[in-house]
């Protein structure tokens, strides 16, 4: 059964389609979404198989998967990362907003998605759409990147052939108009320093 493509204006989010993505997900589905930069596939972090289903599409394994968190905001972030003072005041500087921040992960994270890693990437996206489908959710979501198969467009931007395309894979395609086609600029956060990992939409030049 191919997946629901529901439309959802990001400006004004209606709270009865953002609840019908909260009971996919709540069930065990997996679905796209838009952020602040490009179009996401996540499912409840609480739900092992989801997260295994990611990584078989992604085509790799649950244990070698580099899965962000998208949060709400940061009030619960030390349930899945340390972070320390500087970091913080960073984070709040800069969320929500076009950032991945790399943290060290708690105890919770390796548990949660089956994995030895160490870290744990953390989003919180400036769009209303997943941070509403997080918050009524009441936890994260695993976030990882819609990548494209064209050599050119890495990333796809419309959401009808994102749709075409994964139609059969996931549970609900959200279409909240164009996304773009540059990912969040990746920092590991360690100890009081910042290591910009890859650059992205989020301006660089305040590590420095």
């Amino acid at each position: 059964m191919p997946a629901e493509f529901i439309k959802i204006y990001p400006q004004n989010p209606d709270e009865r389609r953002i609840r019908q993505v909260v009971d996919c997900l709540r069930g065990g589905g997996l679905v796209i979404y838009p952020t602040d930069t490009i179009y996401g596939l996540g499912c409840d972090i609480y739900n092992s198989r989801a997260v295994e289903k990611i990584a078989r599409i992604k085509g790799i394994k649950p244990q070698k998967n580099d899965f962000s968190f998208i949060c709400y905001d940061l009030s619960h972030i030390s349930d899945y990362a340390r972070v320390g003072n500087t970091a913080f005041k960073m984070m709040k500087r800069v969320l929500p907003g076009p950032y991945t921040f790399i943290l060290e992960a708690t105890s919770n994270v390796p548990k949660l998605l089956n994995t030895n890693k160490k870290t744990v990437g953390i989003r919180v996206p400036d769009n209303l759409i997943p941070r509403l489908i997080v918050r009524d959710l009441g936890n994260p979501i695993v976030t990882t990147s819609i990548k494209d198969d064209d050599e050119v467009i890495e990333y796809s931007t419309d959401p009808e052939l994102i749709y075409e395309k994964f139609q059969h894979q996931v549970d609900i395609v959200v279409d909240g108009g164009y996304g773009g086609n540059i990912p969040s600029t990746i920092v590991k956060a360690d100890a009081e320093e910042f290591e910009v990992i890859r650059e992205g939409l989020g301006d660089i030049s305040i590590f420095s």
